[in-house]
């Protein structure tokens, strides 16, 4: 039997049915930005009503509000997403890279080596349908968040970082309003950490200026989600 006689990779690799299954118990929101592209993904999960007991010794449920908490699976747990393998994620911040006008796309691969592996017809089964061009930065221009951020540009995904940070805080704070004690939270000790009671866009383009937190976004990975590492934010 041939090589040619087996099917190809490409037409049979599938995606496990386990692997896009919504997480039990909760549900998955987006929260939008200040445009319509920036659709930050949270998780609400669901609790139980607490059971109260009355002065006349009767018991009610007590309705508890949903917690809120950091999505990072992706779109894989988002039953409105067509997750295809052959075509790779979806370039979220595409338009975001696009609008800053300082990269450009390249004609090819620019090294000999991905150029020798495009010409290899033997790889021709492992190839999938996903064909992006790389892009690089304009001469002269610097396009890392560092460098937005010490010239004042607060990028949309700093926004995007600080609505995924206060984890919907705004309608938290509104539903703890409204279930009591039940919403209260302990401020707890930060241990010398600066955090906020609202962590916004411009917090974060500070804390990145100031070189006390980094935003890992590659101009050439378009479809991740904006994080950041640092000492005063979640993502440690």
């Amino acid at each position: 039997m041939s090589s040619s006689d087996y099917p190809l990779l490409r037409d049979t690799a599938q995606v496990d049915a386990a692997s896009v299954e919504p997480l039990p118990g909760s549900s998955k929101i987006y929260v939008q930005g200040s445009r319509a592209d920036i659709q930050v993904p949270m998780r609400e999960i669901k609790l139980t009503p607490t059971p109260v007991q009355s002065t006349d010794g009767s018991t009610r449920l007590e309705p508890n509000p949903p917690v809120r908490v950091y999505d990072t699976s992706g779109a894989y747990t988002d039953p409105k997403a067509n997750i295809d393998i052959r075509r790779g994620l979806e370039a979220i911040r595409e338009q975001w890279i696009v609008d800053r006008e300082d990269t450009e796309l390249l004609a090819g691969d620019s090294s000999e080596y991905s150029r020798q592996r495009a010409a290899d017809l033997r790889l021709q089964q492992l190839r999938f349908d996903l064909k992006r061009k790389p892009r690089r930065a304009i001469a002269g221009k610097n396009v890392s968040q560092m460098h937005y951020a010490r010239q004042g540009i607060i990028t949309p995904e700093m926004e995007y970082i600080a609505i995924r940070e206060n984890m919907a805080l705004a309608a938290a704070r509104e539903a703890g309003e409204q279930f009591g004690e039940l919403g209260f939270q302990h401020p707890g000790n930060s241990f010398g950490a600066s955090i906020p009671k609202e962590v916004t866009p411009e917090f974060v383009r500070d804390e990145v200026a100031r070189g006390r937190a980094i935003i890992p976004a590659n101009i050439n990975h378009p479809e991740l989600e904006p994080m950041i590492i640092g000492r005063n934010f979640l993502v440690k």
